[in-house]
């Protein structure tokens, strides 16, 4: 699949989403977007990619939409939609397909993300932030109500008090102050971000994959269920894994008191 907004490549179970636009800070199109959602459906339907790690080429993040863009609609690149679905889906939805990615997501922050690039971070599971990063919901800047799902995930991650602060004031705040609220769980040197990121990231993919998608899809629903039905819902889906090799590996491993070695299946 050829691309020309995004950097995309599988090695090692790591599928790694390059924003790459850099002389525009990797500032999104509509056809970026169509990009991403592709990429994101590439990495779901593909057994070999464990983990989805997301960053930006050159010293930003994504500064958001790219509003300079003049390309002819015919031009950009297809959704991966088709039918009353692609006709019916708002443009604005790539977050959610991240969000949703049944794949562990990882945002390596290495700049300015700021707008609709702030949310796709906000929809990854994991932000590690280099020290150089900088975030804003800046929409208000712009006299616009946030969006790309800002107002759902933002007071998720940072409670409500700090979301709505964020977004009322459209301020950027620094890395450390992004690590302090909880926005992120890490922040690194500039020069470490990139191995910090793919050491993260390799050790997901090197875990037992079917239970840590489950882990994921069972935290995801839990936002929505009592605990009555997530305890039974955890114990359903146990059942999935105690089938899978890894599952046995994982047992006599521990008998032969060795590190497992897992396979994904």
């Amino acid at each position: 699949m050829a691309f020309k907004d995004i950097e995309y490549v599988v090695e090692d179970g790591i599928a790694r989403l390059t924003l790459n636009k850099p002389e525009k800070l990797n500032a999104l199109s509509w056809s970026s977007w169509a990009e991403i959602e592709t990429a994101i459906r590439m990495a779901e339907e593909d057994d070999e990619a464990k983990v989805v790690l997301i960053t930006g080429a050159g010293r930003g993040f994504c500064a958001g939409t790219d509003l300079t863009v003049t390309d002819p609609e015919e031009d950009w690149h297809p959704r991966p939609f088709e039918g009353r679905d692609l006709m019916m889906r708002s443009r604005y939805r790539g977050t959610e397909l991240v969000y949703k990615c049944r794949k562990p997501t990882i945002a390596a922050v290495n700049g300015a993300c700021v707008g609709a690039g702030f949310s796709l971070a906000l929809a990854c599971d994991i932000r590690i932030a280099s020290d150089a990063a900088r975030f804003s919901a800046i929409f208000v800047k712009r006299a616009i109500v946030a969006d790309t799902g800002c107002t759902w995930f933002l007071p998720r991650i940072v409670g409500m008090e700090q979301a709505l602060k964020l977004m009322y004031t459209g301020k950027i705040i620094p890395a450390d102050e992004a690590l302090r609220i909880g926005l992120v769980s890490e922040v690194a040197p500039a020069e470490e971000l990139a191995s910090r990121a793919t050491a993260l990231a390799t050790e997901i993919a090197t875990g037992p994959s079917v239970a840590i998608e489950l882990m994921k899809r069972l935290t995801h629903e839990a936002m929505d269920n009592d605990l009555h039905t997530q305890i039974e819902q955890e114990q359903f889906l146990q059942q999935i894994t105690h089938q899978t090799e890894d599952a046995a590996e994982g047992r006599q491993s521990f008998l032969e008191k060795r590190d497992p070695v897992f396979k994904g299946r």
